[in-house]
């Protein structure tokens, strides 16, 4: 099994998270950033995750490949745990914030290894940007307190991490919400100025455990 991974992609570290919880072995491939001749080969468009499995099935979406390694490697489950209900209401969230989320994470993408290490690939990346967002990733990072804003309206922060404290994990247990959630939200303690409730960070570390994943590994000096 290959999988191909960009450090400062979430849903790439989703799937790390979840190839560790589940004790998988796997090779673990880092591409350049403008390695298109790797995705060619693969069959896909430059882009992370991608899991290669030794049947030559090709998967690039998380949460299909979430699926396919509770399928694999049932234990421990992944969505097992998770009610309906549960899996819906995060979502609901994940579609409504994705968004801010995507304008919180950019500016923040350049503090990983294999972008902000690499001045041809960060600029590439700020030309990426521009043509997506018409704007700079100087001028996305002034923006960050007006996004975080929005989110914490859209999520409540403070109150999700009470509940988080509460329960452990999403679903009291450990399962494929953690992961997504983990992921969606550890990068935005990396903004200047964006401090998440403790209790949420310390959300993150009982993730890490879970998993024996530490998801700073991929920081330029971290």
């Amino acid at each position: 099994m290959r999988f191909y991974h960009f450090w400062f992609e979430p849903a790439s570290e989703c799937v790390r998270l979840a190839l560790g919880a589940k004790a998988i072995e796997h090779e673990r491939i880092i591409p350049d950033y403008d390695d298109d001749e790797t995705f060619f080969e693969l069959g896909v468009a430059r882009q992370a995750p991608v899991l290669l499995w030794d049947d030559g099935r090709v998967h690039t979406d998380s949460q299909i490949i979430l699926r396919a390694l509770d399928a694999y490697r049932p234990d421990p489950p992944l969505f097992g745990p998770l009610q309906d209900a549960q899996w819906q209401a995060l979502q609901a969230w994940r579609a409504q914030a994705a968004g801010l989320l995507e304008r919180l994470h950019a500016p923040v993408r350049p503090a990983y290894r294999g972008l902000g290490d690499h001045p041809s690939h960060l600029a590439s990346y700020k030309a990426s940007l521009a043509a997506r967002f018409g704007v700079s990733l100087e001028e996305l990072a002034n923006d960050r307190y007006g996004a975080y804003a929005q989110l914490d309206a859209l999520t409540q922060f403070k109150a999700l991490g009470a509940f988080l404290a509460q329960h452990r994990f999403y679903a009291g247990t450990f399962s494929a919400a953690d992961v997504l959630l983990a992921t969606d939200l550890f990068a935005l303690q990396l903004q200047d100025g964006i401090t998440l409730p403790i209790d949420i960070m310390y959300y993150f570390e009982r993730v890490q455990d879970v998993c024996g994943v530490n998801l700073r590994d991929g920081l330029i000096g971290g």
